[in-house]
């Protein structure tokens, strides 16, 4: 890459003010940049106390060197970090200096690509890089982290060996057309397939896991106006992010919150009551209700047990979507027990004493495909959509086996599995794809 031949500079740090602010520099000209900041080039992989000079020689900053010489360095270029004090001044006038000596500012992510290009990272730990940054949760970070040090790349790794060697195996049966049937009775292809199945689903598990911990679940609220929505919210956030009154359609437009069930993050959105109205402003919290229920994972669709369904009310049920209706306010002594409805799974709880919530939180796992005990790698949905296409190309070519196909079709079938795994870990990539991951990085990573 033409970008790879510059030198860039970009603050590790985030914007504002902290007691350490870190400037990172990447290229080959960092050791002239070095030289007129610092005076002189720092002993490799020493922390360094030295002045940092900006334009005319000028004091701005006493702190800390780090110099790493290529190609043992994060990027597998020459790098340099000036730790100083974390002042947006001081970071902009230490950023404006190396510019002044030759870098340029660095686009999003690009330290993180140049380590990828120069084969420091794959792209599952490049991304997992991001995902650490991110995590919002313990769970969240230990995966990410399962990522980062290769465990994932590995298995994935492992499992393209697998492909590749039994397309190897299939080519070279084409040359012995007469050993066809004894190739394909033979215990080692049904070993091969059984193992190379087994793989797959192992890995396609552990992805979902991981996926559900990084973008967790989007659930929606809805129901009826009083009948314990905005009380549920509560009960699941654990303190009060709704106001709650007996005043029908106290709440009028979308109230969103971040939650955690044992780790999995949960996105729930708490909805206006769905009811005739001529009120201009309810009108449109229902239809933003409406349009934020067709976007769910989990439509939690809330009803007062102590009514029932109102006349009709079946009708509000959301169509296409995964809804659990919420039998709530089942500790009063007129409550109903909850329905038995078709294809809609029913639970009683109490927002207000906290009956059924265990079991409603065991539910919201569920829905996600989440297990609290997993070792769960940090993924992404393209992760999944490439294995998944791996494995179907595999089924592909299973089933050909057992059908005698023609090996030429089973082998281009296994090829192109291969490539599709190869795809995740991005052995093979397009520009357009790595512009996409790298573009969702921050500035200084």
């Amino acid at each position: 890459m033409n970008a790879a031949r510059d030198t860039i500079v970009a603050p590790a740090t985030p914007p504002g003010r902290g007691g350490i602010g870190v400037v990172r520099v990447s290229g080959p000209e960092t050791r002239r940049i070095a030289t007129g900041i610092l005076g002189g080039l720092p002993e490799a992989r020493h922390a360094t106390v030295a002045v940092f000079a900006g334009t005319g020689g000028l004091t701005v900053d006493v702190g800390i060197a780090l110099y790493f010489p290529a190609p043992a360095s994060f990027t597998g270029e020459d790098v340099l970090e000036l730790h100083g004090h974390g002042g947006p001044v001081v970071m902009d006038l230490l950023v404006a200096r190396a510019i002044e000596l030759g870098a340029r500012l660095a686009r999003p992510g690009e330290f993180s690509e140049r380590a990828f290009h120069n084969g420091k990272l794959d792209l599952v730990q490049a991304e997992a890089i991001a995902d650490l940054i991110a995590a919002g949760s313990a769970e969240a970070a230990r995966a990410a982290l399962r990522s980062l040090s290769g465990e994932f790349s590995r298995e994935i790794g492992a499992l393209a060996l697998r492909v590749m060697q039994l397309r190897a195996y299939v080519e070279a049966a084409i040359d012995f057309p007469d050993e066809d049937a004894e190739f394909l009775e033979s215990q080692e292809v049904k070993d091969r397939l059984t193992e190379i199945g087994q793989r797959f689903a192992s890995i396609a598990e552990t992805l979902r896991q991981g996926r559900a911990l990084r973008d967790g679940l989007h659930v929606v609220i809805a129901g009826r106006p009083n009948a314990g929505k905005s009380s549920l919210l509560n009960a699941l956030a654990g303190h009060d992010a709704a106001i709650v009154t007996e005043i029908p359609g106290t709440t009028r437009d979308l109230l969103r919150e971040r939650i955690h069930v044992d780790g999995l993050p949960i996105h729930v959105v708490d909805t206006a009551g769905l009811r005739d109205t001529d009120d201009v402003i309810e009108v449109e919290g229902l239809r933003r209700a409406r349009m934020e229920m067709s976007r769910a994972d989990l439509v939690l669709y809330v009803v007062d047990a102590a009514h029932g369904f109102a006349e009709g009310e079946e009708a509000d049920l959301p169509a296409g979507t995964t809804t659990l209706v919420v039998w709530n306010k089942s500790d009063l002594p007129q409550a109903q027990p909850p329905p038995e409805l078709e294809d809609r799974p029913s639970l009683a709880i109490s927002a207000l004493t906290g009956v059924g919530l265990p079991e409603l939180r065991a539910q919201l796992k569920a829905a996600a495909g989440y297990q609290s005990e997993s070792s769960a790698w940090s993924a992404r949905r393209r992760h999944l959509d490439a294995l998944e296409r791996a494995r179907s190309l595999f089924e592909v070519a299973e089933a050909r086996l057992g059908e005698k196909a023609s090996f030429e079709l089973v082998a281009e079938e296994l090829r192109q599995a291969h490539q599709a795994l190869g795809e995740i870990t991005g052995e093979v990539s397009s520009d357009a794809l790595l512009g996409a991951v790298f573009a969702t990085f921050c500035i200084g990573k």
